[in-house]
């Protein structure tokens, strides 16, 4: 059973524009390949084995792309007052301030504020409003707002 990719617009998009940047590297990695080739003896050529490799990265992500953007659901992000994915909210978690926004987990960047609904905080966060506290993992969580 093929299992639905939730992805916001913009993560869509920025997908669609790797797999765009991975499918024109092909021609020049190809072309490294030929020329590596031609340098004799494929069992002692380190070009030839990391061109190689290079070009077996850049498969396989465009293949795992390809199956994600076959797969997604784009989430349409509504007005709501509970947290939902495609929310951003900010909470206040131990007295320091962060902004998140809640998303599918391929779109995940903690280090961009882009957190999974399936993530610990994001499974806490999910259906919450603005002014609820919680627990976790010791610290004291406030929503102080959604939008």
């Amino acid at each position: 059973m093929k299992k639905t990719v939730n992805l916001t617009a913009s993560g869509k998009a920025e997908l669609e524009q790797e797999l765009a940047e991975l499918v024109a590297q092909r021609p020049a990695i190809a072309e490294r390949i030929a020329t590596a080739r031609a340098f004799g003896d494929l069992s002692e050529n380190q070009e030839y084995t990391d061109a190689r490799a290079e070009q077996k990265t850049v498969e396989n992500r465009i293949i795992e792309i390809e199956e994600i953007l076959k797969s997604a659901k784009i989430i349409r992000t509504s007005k709501s007052d509970k947290i939902n994915v495609g929310s951003t909210v900010v909470i206040d978690m131990g007295g320091k301030e962060f902004t998140y926004i809640l998303v599918g987990p391929v779109e995940a960047n903690p280090l961009e504020g882009k957190i999974s609904n399936e993530s610990p905080i994001g499974k806490e966060l999910l259906g919450r409003k603005t002014g609820d506290e919680f627990d976790f993992n010791g610290k004291k969580v406030k929503i102080k707002s959604l939008g």
